[in-house]
């Protein structure tokens, strides 16, 4: 995969960018945090323009965030569950991983849709709780675009920093999607235990 990565990188540039991370959002199982590092790397190249690059990667995750948010408006929770259960397997998602998402997209609402964009596992995913409920479109692609320029800026700075060790990226990635992970969990717990403190 990282083969077809880099030559996708290379032969189409920005393009290219934008194109992995559309499918990076449609198909989990391409990561973001090969992608953008690899671009970061190509910038001390001298062969992209790094704030180029950023708006690229950017601009095709939050594409790629769109048919997931139809997909939620238009077919609901719970045949989509039905159908994370059935053929999840290939795009690494299950009916639990979309309950969660619509969990913290509850608890918070639009800061979900920010946030949850630089959590690996959960950033796609996100975007089928904010079509169940009908977030309106404006603030649904403001707030992915928001969350999203975060997380790519972020990852195409640590490939430009680690230039030729661009892959090992993903390892220090790990600890900070930890982090974040819980920190957002924690909050969820916070919201439900004084919510049923007010009822």
């Amino acid at each position: 995969m990282l083969d077809w990565i880099t030559n996708t990188v290379n032969s189409l540039g920005y393009v290219g960018i934008a194109l992995l991370m559309f499918l990076e959002n449609i198909f989990p199982p391409i990561p973001s945090e090969l992608i953008m590092p690899l671009a970061g790397f190509t910038v001390t190249q001298g062969k992209l323009n790094f704030i180029y690059v950023t708006i690229a990667g950017v601009a095709g995750s939050v594409l790629g965030a769109l048919p997931w948010y139809y997909l939620g408006k238009y077919w609901g929770l719970k045949r989509i569950k039905k159908l994370a259960d059935r053929y999840g397997k290939w795009l690494t998602v299950s009916g639990k991983d979309i309950q969660k998402a619509k969990q913290w997209f509850d608890s918070k609402g639009k800061a979900t849709v920010c946030f949850s964009r630089i959590v690996p596992g959960v950033r796609t995913y996100i975007s089928v709780p904010a079509g169940v409920s009908r977030m309106p479109m404006l603030p649904f692609l403001f707030y992915s675009t928001l969350g999203t320029a975060v997380w790519v800026t972020f990852l195409t700075y640590a490939g430009y920093v680690l230039g030729a060790n661009y892959d090992r990226v993903k390892q220090f990635i790990a600890p900070f999607s930890v982090i974040v992970a819980i920190v957002l969990v924690v909050s969820l717990a916070i919201w439900v235990i004084k919510r049923k403190k007010r009822r």
